[in-house]
């Protein structure tokens, strides 16, 4: 099972999904830029995210025991510029272990892996996720996407990418509607690249849907940056694959997602990566 993306096959016949949810977001650090911001649903990393992120690409690199072969993300800008930095820290040639975000990242290997954009990613739309006050009047969420690719390492996108949503979600969507989205998202991009792993970059919403439907738990917090990992065992036959379901994996180390059983009142604190 060769990827279009790299050489190397899945590793030991298992295919993994990291779905992350983005870094530190200005609005909730600092509410007032909200007053001025032409985009207030839409807002930044301030450099503590940026830093957050990049740590989370090193530790990635670093702590799992396979490759990432492709990145895809959310349109809004906190997801584009998180991916931005993991992607400098999973390609770094010769990473300094001193590096703090990539800026201090001196040379890229273009090879590794590629990134595109999804809107399926994108954030819950509806007045739970987003304040009806600084949601766009129209219920139109615009992206210029060539500006958000830009923003990733040249060479590195993937232009002939069909993505999966054509078109952001509506407004007010019901998170019934939402939880579908994401999990059935999640199901055909690995259906769509069987023999590559892919790290995801999203929203907490996602995150937080996929680990709990997955793992059959009640998850109350995913922190910036937590990890939610999935694999599932993908075998080749007579030229096509056959995929088993997904699990999800707690063997790895840190991933701030806080969760208790959905039928105990026990709680745990994942936290990998």
């Amino acid at each position: 099972m060769a990827s279009s993306a790299n050489s190397n096959t899945t590793t030991d016949g298992y295919q993994n999904i990291l779905m992350m949810r983005h870094g530190d977001r200005m609005d909730k650090v600092n509410p007032v830029w909200l007053d001025t911001a032409p985009r207030p649903w839409d807002p930044p990393l301030v450099e503590d995210g940026l830093v957050r992120a990049f740590q989370t690409g090193q530790r990635i690199r670093s702590e799992i025991q396979f490759p990432i072969h492709r990145v895809v993300v959310s349109p809004f800008i906190r997801c584009v510029q998180t991916a931005s930095e993991v992607i400098a820290a999973l390609s770094a040639v010769d990473l300094n272990p001193n590096a703090t975000s990539s800026k201090d990242v001196i040379s890229i290997d273009r090879s590794k892996l590629k990134v595109s954009i999804e809107f399926g990613l994108s954030e819950m739309l509806n007045s739970e996720a987003i304040k009806p006050e600084i949601a766009p009047k129209d219920g139109k969420f615009d992206f210029k996407i060539s500006d958000l690719e830009a923003m990733f390492p040249e060479g590195m996108v993937d232009h002939n990418v069909d993505p999966v949503y054509k078109e952001m979600p509506l407004w007010e969507e019901t998170v019934e509607g939402c939880t579908d989205r994401f999990l059935g998202l999640v199901k055909t991009l690995a259906d769509k690249y069987p023999s590559e792993n892919l790290l995801l970059v999203t929203h907490g919403e996602g995150v937080r849907t996929t680990f709990a439907t997955y793992k059959e738990v009640d998850v109350y917090e995913v922190e910036y940056c937590a990890c939610a990992e999935l694999r599932r065992q993908v075998l080749s036959q007579e030229g096509s694959a056959k995929a088993g379901d997904f699990e999800v994996i707690t063997s790895l180390g840190q991933a701030g997602i806080k969760y208790h059983s959905s039928t105990t009142t026990a709680v745990s604190s994942v936290k990998w990566f």
